[in-house]
């Protein structure tokens, strides 16, 4: 059985408040895009997980969040079946693409269907909570509204295809330290709910004048990453944004030639990658022929695409 797991990118992030328990609320727009790993899941005998990938830089071991999803499945439903999980990577950890946490959504979504478990999404996407705050939203895709700590999603309608071009720096940055350091002025649509480019998003669809609100305290301990996203906006990129707290930058175009001439422009030390949103119609199926012996969709995304789209108010 073999799955592709998609990247994310945020197209814009908003930190409310710290909560109580030191996590932060914050409201974002997650996205899909066709950067992405495949899971290669093979039923051993015994109740053992194993895992093994092709990226050194990965823990491959019980830490592993596609590994945690598999022994989470086991202890939930009382499951002795085993299973020899092998990730293909592409996707870099520590880069704001959530590469783990969709490795962790569809080692989830896989397992289901290779140990029969009979599970609908939303058990799923539940159970992926506990693993990740990004784990619910690859239950999801396309285009989708996160809240709370990034884990109460809205799907949204989607966004016509653009191509997006990557920077992969050739370090991760650790997500706590942007989060540790974040000063009141970072709070401020706490105080001013206009300020938000999100709602303005909605009311208007334009993309243009979305942010990152972590991106001011990243650029203070990594100013390399300010100069990546000039670089992008000086290729013309509709928007260009640090996804969630790095490393990766991305910019992203209306069309492919736009695109691949900044991709050729390109250069230093960083990685540069072309991709491509995805929605859930084109992905789902690409998703779900992966768990099928026929190569046909299992009908399982169906379910998820059933969740109806809808902009959220404005008012907050």
């Amino acid at each position: 059985m073999r799955i592709k797991s998609l990247a994310k990118i945020n197209l814009g992030l908003e930190v409310l408040r710290r909560r109580p328990d030191g996590y932060h609320d914050i409201r974002t727009l997650f996205q899909w895009v066709s950067l992405h790993d495949v899971l290669d899941l093979q039923e051993i005998p015994g109740p053992d997980v194993e895992i093994q990938g092709t990226d050194p830089d990965v823990p491959w071991g019980e830490t592993n969040l596609a590994a945690r999803a598999a022994r989470l499945l086991q202890d939930r439903f009382a499951c002795s079946r085993g299973v020899k999980i092998r990730i293909e990577k592409n996707i870099p950890a520590g880069r704001g693409l959530a590469g783990g946490s969709g490795n962790a959504a569809m080692a989830l979504f896989g397992l289901n269907f290779l140990w029969g478990l009979g599970r609908d999404p939303g058990e799923l996407a539940a159970l992926g909570r506990s693993l990740g705050a990004d784990v619910p939203f690859f239950f999801t895709g396309g285009l989708a509204l996160g809240e709370d700590i990034g884990d109460r999603l809205t799907p949204l309608p989607e966004l016509p295809p653009l191509f997006c071009v990557l920077a992969l720096p050739p370090f991760p940055v650790p997500t706590a330290l942007i989060y540790q350091n974040l000063g009141p002025g970072d709070l401020t649509l706490t105080l001013n709910p206009g300020d938000s480019k999100i709602n303005r998003f909605f009311e208007t669809g334009e993309i243009a004048s979305l942010e990152n609100s972590l991106e001011r305290t990243i650029f203070r301990f990594y100013p390399q990453l300010q100069e990546i996203k000039r670089f992008f906006k000086d290729q013309g990129a509709e928007l260009s944004l640090v996804t969630g707290s790095g490393s990766a930058v991305f910019g992203l175009f209306r069309s492919r030639e736009e695109a691949e001439r900044c991709l050729r422009a390109g250069t230093g030390p960083n990685r540069f990658r072309l991709a491509e949103t995805m929605t859930r119609e084109r992905a789902w199926p690409e998703i779900e022929a992966g768990v099928s012996p026929s190569g046909k969709a299992a009908g399982f995304g169906p379910a998820i695409r059933g969740f109806e789209s809808s902009r959220p108010s404005s008012k907050r």
